[in-house]
């Protein structure tokens, strides 16, 4: 797939901040805004999910983004569409060249795969997304949690050149989006990301 480069200027963002290794991160979008995922270190998987800001009932969906394009992969122009067939956000820039949406996020479960029996109970991204909802949720009073995990994009997973530092996509909002990311705490990843987020651009 192309790579593009964004017209953007990190400067002007009207947000930025820093995800550290390891950690979780939620944040709210409005249509229109522009949101970008920086890959500081140059090995990292931001395992991520979108939520209309309506109703987490609406949310980011693997199949149905990956039937519409024809393809398993995500890049510059891909709609990232929800359960109900409404697309979410457009990728308008993206520095890596694909993205995985099939691979899912780690689990205990998966670290016993890979790590061994000893390593089931170190910290995984489902662990970061269970987290971070039931403190969005004690904050605004809503009742979520495992049933409201769905399929994930893993940005700058399955990238088809060698990592390299600063990479970054970047989306659209066409929607009222809620945006979780894990930083994933697999071993190999202990590197912080950043996200930037721009009003409509004029």
């Amino acid at each position: 797939m192309a790579l593009e480069q964004s017209t953007l200027d990190p400067a002007k963002a009207a947000h930025r901040e820093i995800i550290p290794a390891r950690e979780p991160w939620m944040g709210s979008l409005k249509r229109g805004q522009h949101f970008r995922i920086v890959d500081l270190g140059g090995n990292q998987a931001v395992d991520t999910l979108f939520y209309s800001s309506v109703s987490l009932d609406e949310r980011y969906s693997a199949q149905g983004t990956i039937r519409a394009q024809g393809n398993i992969y995500l890049s510059s122009g891909t709609r990232l569409l929800s359960n109900e067939g409404n697309t979410m956000l457009t990728i308008v820039a993206d520095t890596c060249g694909r993205h995985d949406t099939l691979s899912g996020a780690c689990s205990a479960e998966s670290h016993t795969v890979r790590y061994g029996i000893e390593k089931r109970h170190m910290h995984s991204c489902r662990d970061n997304f269970l987290l971070a909802l039931a403190h969005w949720g004690a904050k605004y009073h809503r009742d979520i949690g495992k049933r409201d995990l769905a399929g994930n994009i893993n940005f700058f997973l399955n990238a088809q050149a060698a990592p390299a530092a600063g990479r970054y996509v970047e989306m659209r909002a066409d929607m009222d989006v809620v945006v979780l990311i894990s930083n994933c705490p697999q071993p190999n990843r202990p590197t912080p990301v950043e996200v930037l987020v721009w009003e409509q651009p004029t």
